[in-house]
């Protein structure tokens, strides 16, 4: 199977897409899918060059996960080096599809549409939200999504 490359897409790339990766690597491991490669990056470049936030970071690290991401911006050239760039928001979606190259490889889907009900597919952004029930919600969702995407996508 020639490898596959998956990149995760949020605002900032500290708070979401982060978790996204850490968790889609831990369910690519899972299955065994050790050829997949996963990373993720920014619409914006207000982070670049630092961790992801604590509280991200302390969510991960309370199920076991680690992330040594550095934050990055989305290049021009992702869209034509990953099969797959995944947005965690309606927002996401709408800069991805405006950056996105006509000629572009990648397949833009929403995270959400893989396992999530219609009213929780939005992974909602938890930086501005007070303590870590936000960054526990959107990893739980990640989770439930990214083992949807690999069985309905990558195990066939």
């Amino acid at each position: 199977m020639p490898q596959k490359k998956i990149l995760m897409i949020c605002l900032g790339n500290i708070c979401r897409s982060p978790i996204a990766e850490t968790v889609m690597a831990e369910t690519l491991a899972k299955a065994k899918l050790d050829s997949v490669v996963v990373d993720s990056a920014a619409t914006g470049s207000w982070h670049v060059g630092n961790r992801a936030d604590p509280r991200a970071l302390s969510t991960l690290q309370k199920h076991g996960l680690e992330s040594k991401h550095i934050v990055r911006q989305i290049t021009k050239q992702d869209f034509y080096e990953f099969d797959y760039i995944f947005g965690m928001d309606e927002d996401n979606m709408s800069d991805l599809r405006r950056l996105a190259p006509k000629d572009c490889k990648a397949e833009l889907l929403m995270l959400g549409d893989f396992g999530l009900s219609k009213e929780k597919r939005i992974i909602e952004d938890p930086y501005y939200q007070r303590g870590d029930e936000g960054f526990e919600v959107a990893y739980q969702q990640c989770v439930t999504a990214c083992e949807a995407f690999v069985k309905q996508r990558l195990l066939q």
